[in-house]
């Protein structure tokens, strides 16, 4: 089978304790596996600072800071003003991961909602896109990003995305609305999950150009390797899925997502990336 180059993981998470001491070797692992660039997403403030550090040390890893709507309870204006000044670095890419979890409520949804609110102004004034969480929370995280887009679309790029929908588990129509006003949809490993039919038919019918892959590594492996810590490199399996779905070649599918997220996290020419991946692979 071909090699596949130039893929963009647009969410992990390796800076969690489960990487500890294994950074260089998972990022050389993903360089061979035809990762070109990975976005390494915060979900506190100390998640965050370890994002923008692992940034600043490997050329091919971009950072996102914001607190999780589980640690929503936790956030504080000191906090806030951390999450302002990290987001300054050149390296942070976008606000995230923030939104709204209602299936489990560790935090209380009063406060999910004011750290949503929070997190998405500042989002709007630092002119970054946002990666959104959102579980049980359909129409209302739908709402409050409708109101996002009214406000800030007149000021944004008009070829960049707002955010994207981090591991979309809605349906189709749900997901063809946040496109609508302009969210990219994120497609895990989850799609190869047996009961996913109805994240396999998302991945069928959003248009190309509105689709990324992640990993949301350690979590969510891939089917085939269930059990076991997810990596960056088994994202493949994510988009040779998506491939056999959408009778595309996993070629095809790494350029096009790897271009939506070059886009939503302005990160350049997606050929930069094709060749860089195809330069460092041995």
């Amino acid at each position: 089978m071909s090699p596949v180059e130039g893929i963009i993981d647009s969410h992990c998470h390796l800076q969690d304790p489960k990487f500890e001491g294994e950074h260089e070797a998972v990022v050389q692992r993903a360089r061979e596996a035809g990762v070109a660039a990975l976005v390494v997403v915060g979900y506190d403030l100390e998640s965050s600072r370890r994002a923008v550090e692992m940034a600043e040390s490997f050329e091919n890893i971009y950072a996102t800071v914001g607190v999780h709507p589980h640690d929503a309870k936790t956030l504080s204006p000191p906090d806030t003003d951390a999450l302002a000044r990290l987001a300054e670095n050149p390296r942070v890419v976008a606000i995230g991961e923030i939104g709204l979890d209602f299936y489990r409520n560790l935090s209380p949804p009063s406060a999910q909602r004011e750290a949503f609110r929070e997190q998405l102004q500042l989002a709007r004034s630092l002119r970054l896109p946002v990666v959104i969480h959102a579980r049980d929370a359909d129409e209302e995280a739908f709402d409050v990003l409708a109101a996002h887009s009214q406000d800030v679309l007149p000021e944004w790029p008009k070829d960049r995305p707002l955010g994207v929908m981090h591991c979309f588990a809605g349906d189709t129509p749900l997901a063809l609305r946040y496109i609508e006003i302009g969210f990219l949809i994120s497609i895990a490993g989850t799609v190869t999950y047996p009961n996913a039919e109805k994240t396999r038919a998302v991945a069928r019918g959003i248009p190309f150009r509105s689709m990324v892959v992640e990993t949301d590594a350690p979590y969510l492996t891939p089917q085939s390797r269930r059990g076991r810590r997810n990596e960056p490199p088994y994202i493949i399996e994510t988009i040779r899925q998506i491939a056999e779905l959408r009778a595309e070649t996993a070629s095809a599918v790494a350029q096009g997502t790897a271009s939506a997220a070059a886009r939503l996290f302005a990160l350049g020419n997606i050929t930069d990336f094709v060749v860089e991946a195809a330069v460092e692979r041995p």
